[in-house]
């Protein structure tokens, strides 16, 4: 494992990397007020296969949070000043809520750098009720920083199941959400607002993968089926009794459905 910065505009970027020198790349982005840690218990799983970069998103983590507000543009160019630093021409892109919207911008402005792309739990648009939310949100941490939010998160991130029996893996979330620089999710939500791909992505080149949880209410399923009928190559699939961060909900599904996708198994044979 290796830690380093990355720099890309007015931001420095934090990254890590895990995994064989010599395996093929794939790159891992976050969701806001979350950070690079989120991804941990995909770690093992993937460098069977993969040399794993992952990234805090600018104004998260260990990344420097310039004053915002933040763009899509910028968030996708950092995405790609990262590979670009360490020569990666080309890679698989796995991305969960803001980090699956910044794959999505990746896989429109520059298919050739991305070989399979999976969006988890992500939306592609920014319908009015939605943006009022952010509105909401943003106004909650102008007055009371990120403690104002991180009851309403963590409700959204997580089932009520889990809240009540895991309580490790929500201790953890909220760390991560406390952590967060108010200004870098001020930025961030503020690029959320402006959320538009939807409509680009009947020019989506690369296979991708949609998955949802079945509980998300942050990126219905229904929302996301409509993104994969929209993308040439795209598949759905969904993950049930599973909220917004999937991934750290349920470990061996998640695992499961992007071993499946990226044929995890065949790759660790050959």
């Amino acid at each position: 494992m290796t830690t380093d910065f990355v720099t890309s505009g007015d931001a420095e970027i934090a990254v890590r990397i895990d995994g064989a020198a010599h395996l093929p790349w794939i790159v891992l982005s976050n969701s806001l007020a979350a950070d690079l840690s989120m991804w941990d218990d995909q770690i093992p799983f993937l460098t069977r296969s993969y040399r794993v970069l992952r990234y805090d998103t600018r104004g998260h983590g260990k990344s420097s949070a310039p004053a915002g507000p933040y763009s899509f543009d910028s968030l996708v160019g950092d995405l790609v000043a990262v590979m670009d630093h360490f020569g990666i021409e080309r890679a698989d892109i796995l991305g969960l809520s803001m980090g699956g919207m910044t794959a999505l911008g990746l896989g429109l402005r520059s298919p050739g750098r991305v070989g399979r792309l999976i969006c988890a739990d992500a939306r592609a648009d920014a319908p009015p009720a939605f943006v009022a939310g952010w509105d909401q949100r943003i106004a909650a941490v102008e007055a009371g920083g990120m403690a104002a939010i991180l009851s309403g998160t963590l409700e959204r991130w997580f089932t009520a199941a889990t809240r009540e029996t895991r309580p490790e893996v929500v201790d953890r979330a909220a760390r991560m959400v406390l952590s967060t620089a108010p200004v870098g999710y001020i930025g961030c939500a503020n690029a959320l607002k402006g959320l538009d791909y939807l409509r680009h992505l009947s020019r989506m080149e690369p296979p991708t993968l949609y998955l949802v949880g079945a509980e998300d209410g942050a990126a219905p399923a229904d929302a996301m089926r409509q993104m994969a009928a929209e993308t040439p190559r795209g598949r759905f699939e969904m993950l049930p009794a599973v909220a917004h961060i999937a991934n750290m909900e349920d470990v061996a599904g998640f695992n499961r459905a992007v071993g499946d996708f990226l044929d995890i198994s065949r790759q660790a044979a050959e």
